[in-house]
């Protein structure tokens, strides 16, 4: 093993350790849900974060802002995962089953170069996005894109360095990327929106907050959750505060497009 003048190597010795200390049938679940079973879970959150923004956001608007960075998470993963193709090409960095001997290798047929991790790139790229979403889907994404990382050096096919230029890519893609992103995505989204054959796809509204968003009217005033009616001149529009309380009320989430 090699000494501390290297903790990048020493790091991937004690990850990749606890894998020779596990029994076999953890090791090859963890290799498969290094391999494929994050990733899946990602897409399983934002298919949850796209239900929840469709049937729980106050009104139309607010749907089609937070669609339009759902959306803008897997493009920004694509877009990160090709980047990364001519920083491969720039580093060559072997895989480190190929230069450092005794590690427990649990998956095959990594014959490209290491730096840096597409996985961890594809992961955290999609965490930002549900972040741009909502805080806890986001942070629900932010540790699956964690734990990817960490699956990675333990299957020893990354160096932790991998990981850690894969989970800045992948955050730099998204974030530097956005405002353009979102300023093209929102108008498309939009028209989506306004669509009678497809609009629901974007917002289709429960019947507490379809309730809520009629009784608002259009100029801003309207009912309050409380139950009592709105409809005197002048009543101030309804406090976003008290429309998140309870089931069946807007959509509460962060949104940090």
């Amino acid at each position: 093993m090699a000494g501390w003048d290297n903790p990048d190597v020493d790091l991937l010795y004690d990850i990749n350790g606890l894998a020779k200390d596990a029994p076999a049938w953890a090791d090859r679940a963890a290799g498969h849900i290094g391999e494929y079973g994050i990733l899946a879970a990602l897409v399983l959150v934002a298919c949850w974060a796209w239900w929840s923004v469709r049937r729980r956001s106050a009104d139309r608007e607010t749907a089609v802002t937070s669609m339009a960075a759902l959306i803008w998470g897997p493009l920004a993963a694509g877009i990160a995962v090709l980047v990364n193709i001519p920083v491969r090409g720039l580093v060559e960095r072997p895989r480190p089953f190929r230069e450092h001997k005794g590690l427990e290798v649990l998956a095959t047929g990594k014959n490209d170069f290491s730096f840096v991790s597409d996985h961890a790139t594809l992961a955290m790229a999609l965490a930002v996005g549900l972040f741009m979403v909502n805080r806890r889907f986001g942070l629900v994404g932010l540790a699956l894109a964690l734990l990817e990382g960490f699956c990675r050096v333990y299957m020893g096919v990354h160096y932790p360095t991998d990981v850690i230029g894969g989970l800045a890519l992948g955050t730099a893609a998204a974030l530097l990327l956005a405002p353009v992103a979102l300023w093209l995505l929102t108008p498309l989204v939009r028209t989506v929106a306004g669509s009678a054959r497809v609009g629901g796809l974007v917002w289709a509204p429960a019947a507490g907050v379809a309730a809520v968003a009629a009784d608002g009217g259009a100029d801003g005033t309207g009912a309050r959750t409380g139950g009592t009616g709105g409809s005197g001149e002048g009543e101030p529009a309804s406090d976003p505060g008290d429309e998140r309380a309870g089931a069946g009320k807007p959509y509460d989430g962060d949104l940090a497009a």
